[in-house]
């Protein structure tokens, strides 16, 4: 596997990476799956969509850093196409932006 990060991570970092986003992405799935069959209080149907709604979310933005890192494509900005700080990476692995792209998003 290739990503297009040139000097700026290690294959190590990026199985590590992986490796957690992977793990993340079954533990929201398994999240989705239990707030979708929670039938739960209806006095708590409102938070209960909103859990719901965050989760899909997280398991579509981690679905897709991990087919970005299949494809070889993941660290890349979406904005401006340059690499993305690794320490950002750290922090919100499934990022599609760079700082500056994502502060103009807003």
């Amino acid at each position: 596997m290739s990503t297009n990060l040139p000097g700026t991570v290690d294959d190590q970092w990026l199985t590590r990476l992986r490796a957690t986003l992977t793990s993340e992405f079954e533990a929201q799935t398994t999240r989705l799956t239990e707030l979708t069959a929670d039938t739960g209080d209806p006095g708590e149907a409102h938070t209960r969509d909103a859990l719901i709604a965050a989760a899909r979310q997280s398991v579509t933005q981690i679905g897709d850093a991990l087919r970005r890192m299949a494809e070889g494509e993941y660290g890349i900005c979406a904005g401006c196409a340059t690499p993305i700080p690794p320490e950002r990476l750290e922090v919100l692995p499934h990022a599609r932006f760079c700082v500056p792209c994502q502060q103009k998003r807003h």
